[in-house]
């Protein structure tokens, strides 16, 4: 009666389930070497979207709250975003607010550089830039530019 002598049992050998096994471990010993060598690429694509954005942030702060934002680069690794109140280009504590972001808190490998002189990127309440210049972020795997027209356009070169 509990004899199943008809052969109608289904499921996996043990054999089976060895050979997939070993093909799925043969298609990641292949594909985990590419996918760690695009990771630098995807980081740098990350950074320079993240400077984008902060960027297309300051400007629409500056179109909203009727006054200049400047984003100053500090350093090798470090902007500033100041909210510009009285327009003098100076960070006055107390009366206006800025922010300074770290490009490696996120982007461990990054480093940014700035052309253009002074160090500095200013948006007016029109939404137009002045100060013009391009920030850089590179790591090993290569650089993208960031870069601010005079009508305000913000692109990733």
């Amino acid at each position: 009666m509990g004899n199943n002598i008809g052969g109608n049992e289904s499921g996996f050998t043990l054999m089976e389930l060895i050979l997939v096994m070993v093909v799925m471990g043969i298609l990641a010993a292949i594909a985990i070497p590419t996918f760690m060598g695009l990771l630098p690429g995807m980081r740098l694509n990350g950074a320079a979207r993240q400077i984008m954005g902060d960027l297309m942030d300051a400007r629409m702060e500056a179109v909203k709250q009727n006054n200049p934002f400047k984003v100053f680069v500090l350093n090798d690794h470090e902007y500033k975003i100041l909210d510009d109140d009285d327009g003098d280009g100076i960070d006055d504590s107390g009366t206006e607010t800025s922010r300074t972001i770290d490009i490696q808190g996120n982007y461990s490998d990054m480093t940014i550089s700035y052309t253009g002189s002074p160090p500095t990127i200013a948006f007016s309440p029109k939404g137009t830039a002045t100060d013009l210049g391009t920030i850089t972020v590179q790591n090993g795997s290569g650089l993208k530019s960031v870069s601010v027209s005079v009508a305000g356009r913000i692109k990733i070169n």
